[in-house]
Formats: C-alpha cells, structure tokens, sequence
C-alpha cells in the first residue's frame, strides 16, 4: 500500500524554504534538511499507524531528515499490520549515523517489546520514556535538530524517572524552564494556556498577576520568533462566565487580569481583552488575533479541538527545542484498525519545520543590531 499525499496537502512553499535554509549545523551532505527525531511514544495507540502514514510520502524526504525513536520490530509489526510495506526503514545504531534521505529508526531497548493493541501496559510506558530520554540526550549532543513526539499515556509513563503530568512539563524541565507554554496550533489559530494540567479547583489560586505577564510575555515573543509575526495581536480570556460580568460572578477580571493587561499595554504589547469565553470562539472573534490566551486547560482546548477537527498541533514554546505533537492522544479504541487520521502528526511535522525555519531567520536578522547611536542618521 503506497501513501502519497494530495497536492493541497503537500506545503510547496515549505519545501522551498527549507531547501534555501543553511545553519552551522548542517552539512551539504544533509541537504539542509533539519533531523527531526521522533519519539513513538505508546507503541499500543496509534502512534506508529499515524507517523508512518504521515512519512508514507517519498516528498516529506525533501523537507526533513528523520530519526524515529522506537524498536525496529514493533515498526516491522505495524507495516505488516497495516498493510504499508512499501516504507522503508533504515535501521541505524544511533542518530549520528542516520542517512539524511531515507526514513532511520533506533532502537531505544533492546528488550522484547511485547503489542497489545488497544492497551495500557507498564512496558508501553517504559519504552515511550526510554524514547524521550534517548531524544533529548541526542538534541543536546546536537545529533537532531528538533523533536516531534508520538502521544503517551500520561499514568502508564509514571515512574521515579517520569513523574510529570505529559510531556510539556518533562521537556521544561529539561532546560528548567519554570514556567512552560502549551502553545495549540491550527493554520492562524494559536491557542494558549496560562494555567497547564492541574485540577480545575486549583485554578483560581494559581492566577497571579506574576503569572498572566509572564506567560503572555513568552506568548508574544513566540509569536514573533517562532510564527515570524512581527506585531502581534493577543486576546486574552476572562476566567468567570460573562469575564466575571461587572464583578457579579467574580472578581479576578478586575483585580488580576485586567491590572496585569494594562503593565502589558506599558510594555508595548498588543493584549486585548479579557474576553467573555463562552462568544469569543462561536463568533469567530479569535480570527481577529494572532494568539489568544485562555485561564485553563479546558477553556482553551475544548474549542480549539472543535475547530481544528484532526488538523490541530500542540507546540510547546519557550524552549531551545523546537518540540511539537499532534493534538490527539493514545486512542487505543480504534489502534491496529488502520482508520487513524494522520493529518495531526504530518501538521506536526510541518510545523516543526515551519518554526526552526522561522527560528533561523530571527538569529540571523538579529545577529548583529546596530549599537544605539548608530542608529542616528540625522
């Protein structure tokens, strides 16, 4: 069974960007292309059926260099499984040997990794932290260039090594970023999140002024940086039904958010809001912004999963790794039945790509500024 992607899903512009793009890195016998390691994460979801299906194309060759992060039989397993035996993988010992232009996979352990499509096994979740731990001890040898990681399960990952409740909070604590921002992506919607993955009771307290500009801040530096939007225009949720309606059904609005809003404005940052959150999707409103910023998890994710469909991808943003996934999780319902949705990881894969290219033009339009006085042409 031979994938090829339709025209319309296939980013041309991309692939001419990234064929221009040169780093220090990367050598002329890479092709330019960025090696992107992919973690599987758990082996009984969907994650092998959707990144093999999203690589399934011959042109996603032309944009990156991957190295997926598993065990070569459970990839042997699913290809039979799934009847994709045309890719081809290039098993290689580790990720400094990967061939620039063909699919490579490591093996993250040498145990027998035992399938049981549909699933929650302690073994699944030691191979998809073994995955991770190999992915970032490679990226700070500088061996990949960025990340894409495959869904886990958030309980059978527990461990003394993985106490954290996904990857956002693992991969910040990898560069001791204290403070990480869940950044959700679909085409010029970007979604995120000032409180991450905490009980909804516990919100309120967390909401400190501290916080709403530190996370806004790195928002709007995101945008600039990583989404090359050179003013961006932030919306900004309210907490309470009606944003708290004059005071009526609460006050943070008032004593928190909206003080906090205007130290922004101070600063030169475009910040709107806070918004009522119930219209602020439904109306369309959020197409009028570059970024907008919700109080909690739900209140940002449940809309941003209704409009996105299969297409949406969470980028965590504030690190010096370019680290994406798609929007989805394990789905062990429909895992080994070869109806998995691929268009989420391939967006996934994109988007890496999108924000490294992005990320290379910023270092080097902002390499050598003009001293101050230089800057005085009269």
């Amino acid at each position: 069974m031979t994938l090829r992607l339709p025209d319309h899903l296939f980013p041309l512009n991309l692939l001419q960007n990234v064929q221009g793009m040169k780093t220090e890195n990367q050598g002329e016998a890479q092709g330019n292309r960025p090696r992107i390691g992919i973690t599987h994460g758990d082996f009984n979801g969907i994650g092998y059926e959707v990144m093999l299906k999203a690589l399934a194309d011959n042109r996603m060759l032309e944009l990156m260099s991957p190295v997926i992060y598993g065990q070569s039989k459970v990839a042997s397993f699913y290809k039979k499984h799934l009847n994709l035996n045309d890719i081809h993988l290039n098993l290689v010992k580790d990720a400094g040997q990967a061939h620039p232009k063909r699919i490579n996979i490591v093996n993250c352990t040498e145990n027998d990794l035992k399938i049981e499509m549909g699933q929650s096994t302690p073994l699944a979740g030691e191979a998809a932290f073994e995955a991770l731990e190999m992915a970032m001890s490679d990226f700070k040898q500088g061996r990949i260039d960025l990340v894409v990681t495959a869904p886990i399960n958030k309980q059978n990952i527990q461990s003394e090594s993985f106490s954290f409740p996904g990857h956002t909070e693992y991969l910040s604590a990898q560069f001791d970023q204290k403070e990480p921002l869940m950044l959700m992506v679909w085409n010029e919607l970007r979604v995120g999140t000032l409180t991450g993955h905490i009980p909804l009771k516990e919100v309120p307290e967390k909401l400190t002024e501290s916080l709403i500009l530190k996370k806004i801040q790195l928002l709007n530096r995101s945008l600039i940086e990583d989404f090359a939007i050179v003013k961006p225009k932030i919306a900004v949720l309210g907490l309470n039904p009606h944003a708290g309606d004059g005071g009526l059904l609460g006050l943070e609005e008032q004593t928190t958010i909206t003080p906090a809003l205007e130290k922004l404005r101070q600063e030169g940052i475009l910040v709107f809001g806070p918004f009522p959150a119930d219209g602020f999707f439904g109306s369309g409103t959020w197409k009028k912004y570059d970024g907008v910023m919700g109080m909690y998890h739900d209140q940002a994710l449940a809309p941003f999963k209704s409009i996105a469909f299969d297409g949406g991808v969470n980028f965590t943003a504030g690190l010096p790794l370019v680290r994406t996934s798609p929007a989805h999780g394990t789905a062990y319902e429909i895992a080994g039945r070869n109806v998995a949705s691929p268009d989420s990881f391939r967006e996934a894969l994109y988007l890496a790509i999108d924000v490294f290219r992005n990320r290379v033009t910023y270092a080097e339009n902002t390499a050598n500024p003009l001293p101050p006085d230089d800057n005085n042409f009269s």
